[in-house]
């Protein structure tokens, strides 16, 4: 999976605006233009696509955790420059507030079983004897699951406001 696609998928599946995700790059200390996400969000093929690279999805990443759990007191943690999909997975789980259980039934909602000691092996130290890799497949089925959780679908009724709204 390409970062620019990462980046898609998550702002379908949590209806994020230009003006939202300009906010998750500030609450990392990043300033983005709408111009710039527009063109991240673009497809290959279009002219004016541009490549979202590791530092500015880690970037992105890190603004999602400040902006769902808040600012940590102090020095904010700096934007890695290469990424792997363990991190992104680790990313997401602690911006969302996952506990293990939660995290097999999101996958389990996009048809994806996987056991608890498989899950715990992603979020291991890539030196641990039981670390492993995470392969796109595992976070493609993870960001369709979010997406079944998280997407808003269009009601009649009226919906309570959600937690991005803050």
């Amino acid at each position: 999976m390409t970062n620019n696609d990462i980046l898609r998928r998550l702002r379908y599946a949590f209806d994020f605006s230009d003006t939202k995700m300009i906010a998750i790059f500030r609450a990392a200390d990043k300033k983005v233009t709408r111009a710039e996400i527009s063109n991240w969000l673009k497809k290959e093929e279009d002219t004016d696509f541009k490549k979202f690279h590791d530092v500015e999805l880690a970037t992105f990443l890190n603004g999602l955790i400040n902006n769902m759990r808040g600012k940590k007191e102090g020095e904010q943690p700096k934007p890695e420059k290469r990424l792997s999909n363990n991190i992104i997975f680790k990313k997401l789980k602690i911006a969302l507030n996952l506990k293990s259980d939660d995290i097999l039934a999101i996958l389990k909602s996009a048809d994806f079983v996987l056991s608890e000691h498989e899950l715990s092996s992603f979020f291991r130290k890539p030196g641990n004897s039981h670390y492993r890799e995470c392969k796109d497949q595992i976070l493609r089925n993870f960001l369709q699951g979010i997406q079944l959780k998280y997407r808003k679908e269009e009601t009649s009724e009226p919906t309570k406001p959600s937690v991005w709204d803050k």
